[in-house]
């Protein structure tokens, strides 16, 4: 007979979430604190927050056996494929040990044409890790970074103490679906996640699916974090909602760096432009979906002419993020620009299209992953000490 140890499911012992609320099942870690939320009371915003981007369960313990008790909610659309069961990853010692996943949980069906959603209620299942060394040991249970997740209870069989503090720098990222992980099979597969394991730091990651569009919430957000390192990828999904205009946008971008500034005045600051989406390098949005029935891909509805009264294209965009940066540098010497091309590109485009025009395949999310981790924290990188 097991001996179990539950251990309360805190902020020490998590890391990429920023806040906890406590729901009538446990708690749910957010990656946005609940004033930003308040500023944007949007449905889907909050949907996206919530679901664990490179948020992970983190102790130090001699147990051989862990459960971690959950509640999954998923989003399911109506007349589409059911969305594959999140992934539960396993590292010890920074090592993969291990892969679970929860079936069933509550599910939110959304109607695409009527925009109805209907919630099914669902039970709590239990992730469960199995023969693991009884050597001390640092774990990491990476969550599923595109369901929302209620963590409800952590068992061990030997106590869990929070791990010690290893001097590993913690890198702040910024971003839109494509560095949320829309794609990707598994949460440690990310390219933001990949990038932080290739580079040895602790990830946060901000990134908001369908949500990067220069929200001053999210800068006062990423201005009260700590962080030793600091990246925003930004344009896309400017663009694709058609949030602003040329006129708009420069001075967004200005406000948002300040913000940020105010709390990190001298941290490592890196400005990353689109990857390449030939549906919106030349074309506005705002982008449209199209389901067949089996898939749903994206397109630009913009009018390209319309670039001429300040409509936002990818170019336009890559244009004016560059010369800002190369501006506000002259009296910033740690801020960076990288032009998101050099992470996926047109010869990348060829070898590993888009499968719905807007989102890289698992192939793709990890090509990024390396490349910015060689071109961020590589020898000549920003990122780089």
């Amino acid at each position: 007979m097991t001996n179990w140890i539950t251990t309360p499911i805190e902020l020490p012992i998590l890391r990429g979430a920023l806040e906890l609320e406590h729901t009538a099942n446990g708690v749910l870690p957010h990656r946005l604190p609940a004033w930003a939320l308040a500023q944007y009371p949007d449905d889907y915003l909050a949907m996206v927050e919530a679901q664990p981007a490179g948020v992970r369960v983190v102790f130090h313990t001699s147990a051989t056996t862990v459960e971690l008790d959950v509640l999954p909610t998923r989003t399911v659309y109506k007349g589409a494929p059911a969305p594959a069961d999140g992934v539960y990853e396993l590292r010890v010692d920074g090592r993969p040990a291990g892969r679970a996943s929860v079936p069933g949980g509550t599910r939110h069906i959304i109607d695409m044409a009527t925009q109805s959603k209907v919630t099914e209620q669902g039970a709590v299942g239990t992730v469960r890790f199995t023969d693991l060394s009884a050597e001390p040991k640092d774990v990491e249970i990476w969550l599923p970074h595109t369901e929302i997740t209620e963590l409800v209870a952590l068992r061990t069989d030997a106590p869990v103490e929070v791990t010690p503090d290893r001097g590993r720098k913690t890198w702040l990222h910024h971003g839109s679906s494509i560095s949320h992980g829309s794609n990707a099979e598994v949460p440690t597969q990310t390219w933001p996640a990949l990038a932080s394991t290739l580079a040895g730091v602790e990830l946060i990651n901000l990134s908001l699916r369908g949500n990067s569009v220069l929200d001053p919430f999210v800068a006062r957000t990423i201005r009260d974090t700590p962080a030793d390192l600091i990246s925003l990828k930004l344009g896309i999904n400017v663009v694709n909602v058609d949030a602003m205009r040329m006129r708009a946008f420069g001075p967004a971008v200005h406000g948002f760096l300040d913000l940020i500034r105010d709390g990190h005045p001298t941290t490592p600051l890196l400005v990353v432009s689109p990857i390449l989406c030939p549906v919106h390098e030349d074309t506005p949005g705002p982008g449209a979906l199209e389901f067949d029935g089996t898939r749903v891909t994206f397109r630009a509805t913009g009018d390209p002419a319309d670039r001429a009264m300040g409509r936002l294209t990818l170019n336009t965009i890559r244009d004016e993020l560059a010369r800002i940066v190369k501006q506000r540098a002259a009296d910033d010497p740690n801020l960076h620009y990288l032009d998101g091309r050099s992470l996926y590109g047109e010869t990348d485009f060829v070898e590993l299209p888009l499968p719905d025009q807007l989102h890289p395949d698992p192939a793709a999310q990890r090509r990024i992953g390396e490349r910015f981790a060689d071109l961020a924290f590589g020898e000549a990188g920003p990122f780089t000490a």
